[in-house]
């Protein structure tokens, strides 16, 4: 896990940080619960743009429960769960869900612009075959976000509110549950 702070890359990691994260991760990975409907708060809206340059909005997946994926390219917890990603978006994309990566590579690798970014990014999903749409993103979406390590997962119920979040390598099989439970709640306005 790598730090991001002040929309920066925190750049050498404490030696404390160091020792507690050279142990092995838990094999089953960090698990969430989903918050009581009434502790959910609005997710921050983003208008982000993906390879082709095509916006993207958090509204446009209203009605459905929301995978959002902050990742980089050289993060290594990131790229170890995309996997999973990959098989939880294909089974339960008819069932309403809607996985959406977010690229930090920006921030993460302290890189000038998109277009350094992109260069990056648009192989890693290519040879990882990741198949749900992946955006980039930037300063206002990170701080938005609060976003201060990767990799994080936030699950995002039919309304638009966070309903948990991952901070770490998810578990997969919590994850799939906590998506389960989302999926069979009815559409609250």
């Amino acid at each position: 896990m790598k730090s991001i702070g002040s929309g920066r890359i925190l750049g050498l990691l404490t030696p404390l940080m160091f020792s507690v994260l050279a142990w092995p991760a838990p094999p089953s990975g960090i698990q969430a619960k989903v918050q009581a409907v009434s502790d959910r708060k609005i997710a921050p809206s983003f208008n982000l743009d993906d390879a082709a340059g095509k916006t993207i909005r958090l509204s446009d997946y209203r009605n459905q429960v929301v995978l959002l994926d902050f990742w980089a390219t050289e993060c290594g917890g990131c790229v170890r769960e995309i996997p999973g990603f990959i098989e939880l978006a294909e089974a339960y994309k008819k069932r309403g869900l809607a996985t959406v990566g977010v690229s930090v590579d920006i921030l993460y690798e302290n890189l000038k612009d998109a277009a350094e970014a992109w260069r990056r990014v648009n192989p890693f999903v290519q040879s990882h075959r990741v198949d749900y749409p992946i955006i980039m993103g930037n300063d206002q979406v990170t701080k938005s976000y609060d976003i201060h390590s990767l990799p994080l997962t936030c699950l995002i119920d039919r309304s638009g509110r966070i309903a948990a979040v991952y901070q770490g390598v998810v578990d997969k099989a919590n994850i799939e549950s906590n998506i389960e439970q989302l999926l069979k709640e009815p559409l609250r306005h």
